[in-house]
């Protein structure tokens, strides 16, 4: 993997988010040139602590993929681009469903040709969701799965997708999907819980607040420590099979509540309770949901490797010692 993206010209989309600060890390100890393009929207994932430390060893570009005058200048000489940048909120989907078409959907356009016009040599990992898919029809979901998302948010990250496949299929342009499940782990943003549960449950317990579990608190997730998700990204950029495709990643299966109750363990201290699931809420519940990943494991072999209580552990430590930077 280092001899791999060594000296590699990278393009991180989105790269002072969570998912895409960790990867930049990890780019950058093994001796890629990495540069980055971020809104740094406070509501979002952008956090220029994120990238503490890296200010001399990667170029950071305030910018928004919206705008292809901004693209114009952060694309160029790039060979890998990781396509981190999107919006994942259920909620602000749903109350503003232009943005979130605009971001998740019509930047991916603007992306996509440029590099057909200027770059048709790179490569371009997009990062999926599995709200693409919806409500489960059963278990475990494989990439065959019906797309029927229960959001709008589902449904533009679903169309970028397609573009990303689509510009593969007509255009030669290597490009694949990674469709990432639910994960946790340290620079996740925790001002609020609409981009994802689990880091909130988290900031909860840290403030000695009691997490509200909706519904019974039964409800299945395969989840991810953010390291493993990282590494799928990094094993899919220096593979030759990939190209073309999308693919499921997927952790390991356990309910919201037994999430919650391994977090208090771990922490030592920490309650919740459980409470009727809000009608809003009810729209979008897609109930239980556990990834199929048996082909990305036989394409480039990646399986989560980082275990819930270590990924707890090194969480918490992060968030602790780092506390003021997200709150």
């Amino acid at each position: 993997m280092k001899d791999f993206y060594k000296n590699k010209n990278i393009l991180v989309t989105g790269g002072a988010g969570f998912i895409g600060s960790t990867l930049v890390r990890k780019l950058v100890s093994f001796g890629a040139n990495v540069k980055i393009i971020d809104t740094f929207f406070d509501d979002q994932g952008g956090n220029e602590f994120n990238l503490k430390g890296l200010e001399k060893d990667i170029k950071i570009f305030r910018g928004d993929t919206r705008n292809i005058k901004d693209l114009e200048k952060i694309l160029p000489n790039s060979e890998i681009i990781f396509n981190m940048a999107g919006t994942l909120s259920h909620v602000d989907s749903m109350n503003n469903p232009w943005r979130d078409l605009e971001i998740n959907t019509i930047s991916q356009i603007n992306i996509l040709e440029y590099c057909r016009k200027k770059l048709p040599e790179t490569k371009i990992l997009f990062a999926g969701t599995r709200n693409q898919y919806g409500r489960a029809q059963y278990l475990p979901v494989d990439e065959k799965h019906p797309m029927i998302p229960t959001d709008t948010n589902g449904i533009n990250k679903h169309a970028g997708e397609q573009y990303h496949l689509l510009y593969y299929r007509d255009f030669g342009l290597k490009s694949c999907s990674i469709r990432i499940s639910n994960t946790y782990g340290p620079r996740h943003q925790m001002k609020h819980p609409r981009q994802g549960v689990l880091n909130w449950f988290i900031r909860q317990l840290i403030d000695d607040q009691t997490v509200e579990l909706h519904g019974t608190g039964n409800q299945i997730r395969d989840i991810n420590y953010v390291d493993d998700v990282v590494d799928s990204f990094l094993l899919s950029g220096k593979s030759n099979k990939v190209w073309g495709n999308a693919y499921n990643i997927g952790g390991n299966p356990i309910s919201l509540k037994d999430f919650v109750k391994k977090a208090i363990q771990i922490l030592e201290r920490g309650k919740y309770k459980i409470i009727e699931m809000p009608q809003e809420r009810k729209k979008v519940e897609i109930g239980d949901f556990v990834a199929d990943y048996s082909k990305i494991t036989h394409d480039i072999r990646w399986k989560p490797k980082v275990s819930l209580e270590k990924g707890l552990k090194k969480t918490f430590d992060f968030y602790l010692r780092n506390k003021k930077y997200y709150w």
